[in-house]
């Protein structure tokens, strides 16, 4: 399997990189505009098919592309490639509006070809190991009644498009597991300082389950907790390694194995393998797509209401 990386910034380097040097059977190109650092890295990781635009990695016939640049670039990215029938992974987000988004969307329709999206939250080995949206017990089974996802910063305030966009999209999408999310069903609280957005919550529920994101870049120091209950049950995560289950007054620890990796424990590793099974079967899953355009749609929405909102002050 061929796969060419386009975009060698700091995700790339940190997340990706070191997973695809050593993925067997894979067949790498590297791309970048920047000469010096895509020679530095194909010498890094012994590649030798490399391009320095996406027309050169098309013409190189890969059988899939990765884009890892920065956001306004992804949309001029995707479409040569969707076009040419070749499947397409892409960072969060696709593109920063809605409506480019559904485009692209509906452009991989038309072209019958994989838009897969980089949420790697949605691979967390931890998280997954223990928590589901609906997890067989009994006859009834055990539903999950709350999830609540909070993702803070330290003195990053910024503008409503780039803060919900860029950032507070991972807690938003998290709650969005069943990809059918409406700004019209949100309660949303924006907190603003000096024209800039500095916390965003928003809660909705569905069923007879809550679901709540929040994001407080004005926060004491960087951190993501992830709580969520069940009937009797319930976890507390701090970060992405460890957490705790409480049961019948009972407290049990819980962590991933020794020697778990960082790519791993943030879910980028289970994210690929996902990647490269759409590759090969050539086609993504209705629910996922379905949960793609409705994760941007709402942060559009989101960012609509907060700008409204700034401006009316």
């Amino acid at each position: 399997m061929k796969i060419a990386s386009i975009g060698l910034g700091d995700i790339a380097q940190k997340a990706y990189l070191p997973l695809l040097a050593n993925w067997p059977g894979l067949d790498w190109v590297l791309c970048s505009r920047d000469s010096q650092k895509l020679a530095a890295l194909a010498y890094q990781y012994r590649v030798t098919n490399t391009a320095t635009d996406i027309h050169e990695c098309l013409a190189l016939g890969v059988d899939g592309v990765m884009i890892h640049s920065a956001t306004d670039s992804h949309a001029a990215l995707i479409r040569p490639c969707l076009e040419a029938g070749v499947p397409v992974f892409v960072d969060k987000p696709v593109a920063p509006s809605g409506a480019d988004v559904e485009t692209l969307f509906n452009l991989a329709e038309q072209h019958q070809t994989p838009l897969f999206v980089g949420f790697n939250r949605r691979y967390l080995p931890l998280l997954n190991t223990h928590l589901n949206d609906q997890r067989p017990e009994d006859e009834l089974g055990t539903p999950l009644l709350s999830l609540r996802w909070e993702k803070h910063r330290h003195a990053l305030p910024d503008a409503p498009r780039r803060f919900i966009f860029d950032d507070f999209i991972h807690p938003l999408d998290s709650i969005n597991v069943h990809g059918d999310m409406s700004i019209d069903d949100l309660d949303v609280f924006a907190q603003f300082g000096e024209g800039l957005l500095g916390r965003l919550d928003v809660r909705w529920h569905r069923d007879n389950s809550l679901f709540e994101a929040s994001m407080n870049r004005q926060y004491g120091a960087t951190k993501e907790t992830i709580a969520a209950a069940y009937r009797n049950e319930c976890y507390f995560f701090d970060g992405f390694t460890r957490g705790e289950r409480m049961q019948d007054n009972v407290i049990t620890q819980l962590s991933l194995p020794d020697w778990t990796g960082m790519q791993a424990s943030k879910g980028f590793e289970a994210m690929l393998t996902h990647w490269f099974e759409v590759v090969s079967a050539g086609w993504v899953e209705t629910s996922l797509t379905q949960r793609n355009v409705s994760t941007h749609w709402t942060a559009d929405d989101l960012v609509v209401y907060c700008d409204a909102l700034r401006d009316s002050d």
